[in-house]
């Protein structure tokens, strides 16, 4: 890693410059000429692609958000995963579902399935392998997306889903992402004093996410009937092709905000890490910890450290130092400390519910809103810590968006045989 510059801060005007580019919101939303709205009609029908809890739980807020909001078709790869989010939604709000037999589809072409219908907006919470594949065909098919975090999990699927927001943004579709700390009102808050230089020049700063080990989340034993496609599909968290790992699947929420407040996406990392917790065949490939240094521009060090782990120290934050006081936020207060201090709290209103509500006033609008390309640079960051603790190596960004052939795509979509990818080894596993 390069040490020049150590001790030297973003430049504030790069800092604004940058974050002025990066936003994304419907204040600051241009006006462009729907074409995949229908005229003086309110009603979106929604397309549901992806029906396991987070499915179940994006379509519920959508449909809660706002009036006018139906829910008219669902795909999942598997039919009870389906009928419990089927049936959960209609009874938590019957007069929102619609959704008839016929607009219920199963297998691994459901997405297609999904898009051929009359639906006009769909949510994607396959698990985040799916991502890329879905988005383009969604985008292709002339819909508006909501896509849950994050969005790829190698730089193959990253650059995809950049190329698909570029097209999407052509086509006057909206995009919106499952990063709702963006829209939690003291980090919006706390995101613009940064921009107005309330601690002065960034010089150092930390991310850290210490939480359970997740070990009550789904099957815990395999039923024989199933494949070792269907086994690792049900499992997927803990699997490295479809979550990305916990550092991708879980913790991008905390390097997003990062790249928020710091305005600029990182330039290199290395990273360390490993499993001494979740070392069961059911815990798949994952890692149960990491530790990552990010240099961001102008040779800003931010230190991140997340492990899953059940049993120990539980803790979220983040913190940024700058040459005129310090900035610490959390999911419930911001706290500036130095020539600017005072503390921010936020408002309680209920960030999950904001991102849908703000989808559907942009499309009714005819406003731009899309957040592909900054969620596409958000989960990189992840990946690319993920990438250099899993090999040992130091690694750039510029040659992870542009170079890595990292492809985590398997053989064969089909039910059948699938060997469960080796741990990661650093020293020994390879840089892609």
């Amino acid at each position: 890693m390069n040490e020049q510059g150590r001790h030297e801060g973003v430049s504030r005007r790069s800092f604004m410059t940058q974050a002025a580019a990066g936003a994304v919101s419907l204040a600051a939303a241009s006006t462009f000429s729907p074409r995949a709205f229908a005229a003086g009609s309110d009603k979106i029908r929604l397309g549901l692609i992806g029906c396991g809890g987070r499915g179940m739980y994006d379509a519920g807020n959508c449909l809660k958000a706002v009036e006018g909001v139906e829910l008219v078709a669902m795909g999942d790869m598997f039919q009870d995963r389906l009928d419990t989010c089927r049936r959960n939604l209609t009874r938590n709000q019957p007069d929102k579902v619609k959704v008839t037999d016929d607009k219920c589809f199963i297998g691994w072409d459901a997405h297609k399935k999904v898009l051929a219908t009359d639906v006009n907006m769909v949510i994607l919470t396959q698990p985040p392998h799916f991502r890329p594949s879905h988005l383009k065909a969604a985008v292709e098919a002339g819909k508006h997306v909501f896509m849950e975090k994050p969005v790829a999990v190698d730089p193959v699927g990253v650059r995809s889903v950049i190329q698909s927001s570029e097209l999407a943004e052509q086509k006057g579709l909206t995009i919106v992402a499952g990063t709702q700390s963006r829209r939690m009102s003291h980090l919006m808050e706390a995101a613009r004093r940064m921009a107005d230089g309330a601690i002065g020049e960034i010089v150092g700063g930390q991310c850290v996410r210490l939480g359970d080990g997740m070990l009550t989340w789904g099957p815990k034993e395999r039923d024989p009937a199933w494949s070792d496609m269907e086994w690792q599909l049900r499992r997927w968290l803990f699997m490295t092709w479809l979550s990305g790992d916990f550092i991708t699947e879980m913790h991008i929420h905390n390097l997003d905000v990062m790249n928020w407040l710091i305005g600029a996406h990182p330039v290199q990392c290395i990273g360390m890490g490993g499993r001494q917790a979740r070392t069961a065949p059911q815990y798949g490939d994952s890692y149960d910890h990491f530790a990552v240094e990010y240099e961001y521009p102008n040779g800003l060090r931010i230190e991140y450290m997340g492990w899953q782990i059940s049993g120990v120290y539980d803790r979220q934050n983040q913190r940024l130092v700058g040459t005129k006081g310090l900035m610490y936020t959390d999911s419930g207060r911001v706290v500036i400390e130095g020539q600017n201090k005072t503390e921010i709290a936020w408002d309680k209103n209920d960030p999950c519910l904001k991102q849908h509500a703000d989808q559907i006033e942009a499309i009714r609008r005819g406003q731009r809103l899309n957040e592909g390309r900054r969620v596409a640079e958000s989960s990189l960051t992840s990946i690319m810590g993920r990438m250099s603790a899993y090999t040992g190596r130091a690694l750039k960004w510029d040659w992870a968006m542009t170079a890595s052939k990292l492809d985590l795509t398997p053989p064969a979509y089909q039910f059948g045989d699938l060997p469960m990818p080796p741990v990661a080894v650093p020293g020994k596993t390879q840089l892609i």
